[in-house]
């Protein structure tokens, strides 16, 4: 499934306590399509809103990862998007009937299991991924936070918390393979110290908290008075602090169960970018507040790489295809060949290219003292670019043409002038059904996107009337 988009197989319900409200919720997972990315669904509102889990639509990172979307909030989304991204789930609606999921036992697990439980879906698209190719940085000036993102070959990450308590102390945790996330991370729960939880009670909050779903590091003496209020808050008759300085009988799954849940919570608020990752995260001290500062410098770097996706290759190494091979597959012949080289090909894409000369036919006309590349001509170089994909499908392309069926969606941004190198690329919207095609193609000059656009194309036997 690594290359793939996903989803789950059917639905599955959790019923909980909110933590913050602390009103009874119940949340759904159900599946949803390629390209839908997760989306909260309030079951509870008139007309059941839509809240997708998109980094635009933070408002609030003090107890959580809040968002807000036209006035319809979801509360404490990271748990439940880091569980998803774990199991490698890229699609999927999540029904709540109340602002918050449930806090459950202040971990992942339950979602992961529930969701293991019903499994997952393999869709025929390509998923979305995020290929890290230089050092990314953020630092938070205020805090002393940072998170860096660094090469690697698969999504990895290292957390280091540091408190400055004697009771909590300093806590690394790293997560080299995502494929470990159920065994290593998905159990690390949610913690507090004592003076957090103070302020939280007389603020009105945590009403749905008790000591099954965080853990509370008691970091100062516990009154008389502070003890009576945990015990009436979190229904206890009896409260007391353990030697390991934990509030209650709580019991650590790791050593270093903060710094797995700072993890966690990584996951699911990077969730927030709509991309897969391929790179390494180091945090030092995270936040919610860091991580999505990160994660909004993260989704504006890949906003403008999608923008300007020029392909990395060689022009000068020899070519998977020059113009004579191009020549045995297409019909086409100059002057109205329109690409020179073939650089890659897949079942998915294709990377062509085209030297731009004075000597091109078209710029008689187009203009006389001012060459510039007829747009019309870009769309079908690359369309041609796309046949020479679709025609690699076969095993005898030599009875074969591609008719090209549709064009939508084109867009020319930049001039094409004489002595520009042309990149085309061209990649499978969907899969090749019926011998029917429907690419996204674009082109590029001087590593600058100037033309896209959709085209669709059929494979039709050279005989057929």
């Amino acid at each position: 499934m690594n290359n793939f988009q996903t989803t789950i197989n059917s639905q599955v319900l959790l019923n909980g306590v909110g933590l913050h409200t602390g009103k009874n919720v119940t949340i759904k997972f159900s599946p949803a399509p390629h390209d839908v990315g997760y989306c909260f669904v309030r079951d509870d509102l008139e007309g059941n809103p839509v809240v997708e889990a998109d980094i635009q639509w933070v408002y609030d990172t003090q107890r959580g990862t809040n968002l807000n979307k036209n006035g319809v909030v979801i509360n404490t989304t990271e748990h439940v998007l880091s569980a998803l991204v774990g199991l490698g789930i890229d699609n999927c609606y999540i029904h709540l009937d109340a602002p918050e999921p449930p806090i459950m036992d202040g971990s992942s697990i339950f979602f992961v299991k529930a969701l293991k439980k019903i499994g997952i879906k393999r869709l025929e698209v390509e998923r979305k991924e995020y290929v890290v190719k230089e050092v990314i940085k953020f630092t938070d000036d205020d805090t002393g936070s940072e998170i860096t993102m660094i090469p690697s070959d698969s999504y990895q990450i290292t957390t280091m918390v540091d408190f400055g308590t004697k009771i909590l102390g300093t806590q690394n945790a790293t997560l080299n393979n995502i494929n470990d996330y159920e065994k290593e991370i998905a159990s690390s729960r949610t913690f507090s110290f004592l003076h957090e939880i103070e302020m939280l009670l007389e603020n009105g909050l945590i009403k749905g908290g008790d000591l099954n779903n965080a853990i509370v590091y008691v970091d100062k003496p516990l009154s008389k008075k502070t003890m009576e209020r945990l015990k009436k808050a979190f229904n206890k008759k009896q409260i007391s602090v353990q030697p390991n300085g934990i509030l209650d009988n709580l019991s650590l799954h790791y050593p270093n169960e903060a710094a797995r849940h700072k993890l966690l919570d990584i996951i699911g608020d990077l969730a927030l970018v709509g991309h897969r990752i391929r790179g390494k995260v180091i945090a030092h001290k995270p936040g919610h507040r860091t991580n999505i500062q990160f994660a909004k410098k993260l989704s504006r770097i890949i906003k403008d790489e999608k923008r300007n996706n020029f392909p990395e290759i060689d022009l000068i190494k020899d070519p998977l295809m020059g113009v004579s091979d191009i020549m045995k597959m297409l019909p086409h012949r100059p002057p109205f060949l329109l690409v020179d080289k073939i650089h890659e090909i897949s079942k998915r894409h294709v990377i062509g290219s085209k030297g731009v000369t004075m000597n091109e036919f078209f710029f008689k006309g187009h203009f006389p003292g001012a060459p510039v590349m007829p747009g019309v001509l870009i769309i079908e170089a690359m369309a041609q670019t796309g046949g020479v994909l679709l025609l690699n499908t076969v095993s005898d392309p030599e009875n074969y043409l591609t008719f090209f069926m549709k064009i939508d969606n084109a867009k020319f941004k930049h001039p094409v002038y004489p002595g520009d190198q042309l990149v085309f690329k061209l990649e499978l919207m969907t899969p090749i059904r019926r011998g029917i095609c429907h690419m996204k193609g674009f082109t590029f000059s001087n590593k600058r996107l100037v033309t896209e656009a959709e085209l669709m194309a059929q494979l039709i036997l050279r005989n057929k009337k």
